[in-house]
């Protein structure tokens, strides 16, 4: 689906409008923004990583899409400054901002052996920069009266996460600050969004490479889809957010996740005779 044609007139979601995706060098933020792109948008590229910037926008212009690559940190606040002086400038407004950049860093083992550098470090790469890249662009989208912003957050954010208390903890705070600025800013024009994705292909999580054969074998008991999330899943239901079709819709976080929050830990069976569910913690 990734590579389907870009849709004729009205058919386009975002026709001229401008978009700005953070985090847009691979993964969830680069299927976003060659989506985005193919449903009429203007797309400035933002990524810490000049080839990813790069390379995302050429495979939009080369694709006869309309791409900007930008090299930014977005958890530098001076950085998110020029860059939302140089898209202002250019284009004169900013429609959708999609606040995608987002990293786990590394497994921290249990709480009390981590330290306020590594919270530090998790704060400003998960929460941080969504307060900053937000606050540099809704003057801009309230002055219009018009915009939506859409947040990536994480099905660490809806559930309990053991492995990490402190990045779900900002993951959750990213879901809060949705909702809460939402109700904010909704009589100015604005809509607020965001996305919990769960097992999906990544940078960060590459599944495929990850997981032996016979684990990926499992993907039709683990997940209730039935198969491992890929980029575009999430790309799509971020377009829904950032177009006129949610316009009705405002500070929601979208499970974007397989089934597996709805499945509440329970699995497929293949070993347990005539039964075809369990929720006990075995090979099911």
């Amino acid at each position: 689906m990734d590579n389907a044609e870009a849709p004729a007139g009205a058919a386009a979601l975002l026709a001229d409008r401008v978009a700005v995706v953070t985090g847009a060098g691979g993964g969830i933020g680069a299927a976003t923004a060659r989506l985005f792109a193919r449903h009429g948008a203007r797309v400035v590229v933002v990524d810490i990583d000049a080839d990813l910037a790069r390379g995302t926008a050429e495979q939009i212009t080369s694709s006869g899409g309309a791409a900007t690559a930008v090299v930014a940190d977005v958890r530098d606040s001076g950085q998110v400054a020029d860059l939302a002086r140089a898209v202002l400038d250019r284009f004169g407004r900013v429609d959708v901002l999609v606040n995608n950049v987002g990293h786990w860093l590394r497994h921290p083992g249990n709480f009390v052996d981590t330290d306020p550098q590594l919270w530090d470090e998790l704060y400003r790469v998960n929460l941080h920069h969504v307060f900053v890249v937000t606050r540099a662009f809704l003057p801009a989208m309230i002055e219009r009266h018009a915009g939506a912003i859409v947040n990536v957050s994480s099905v660490e954010g809806l559930r309990g996460y053991p492995e990490d208390p402190v990045y779900a903890a900002f993951k959750a705070a990213v879901i809060h600050f949705t909702r809460s600025l939402a109700v904010q800013v909704g009589r100015d024009g604005v809509r607020v969004n965001a996305i919990g994705p769960d097992v999906t292909e990544s940078l960060q999580v590459p599944y495929s490479q990850w997981l032996s054969a016979e684990e990926q074998a499992q993907w039709p008991q683990w997940v209730p889809i039935g198969r491992m999330g890929v980029p575009e899943d999430q790309a799509r239901v971020i377009l829904f957010l950032a177009s006129d079709l949610s316009a009705f819709v405002t500070g929601h976080t979208i499970p974007t996740d397989g089934g597996t929050g709805a499945a509440g830990g329970w699995f497929r069976s293949s070993r347990r005779a005539g039964r075809e569910w369990t929720n006990r913690p075995i090979a099911p």
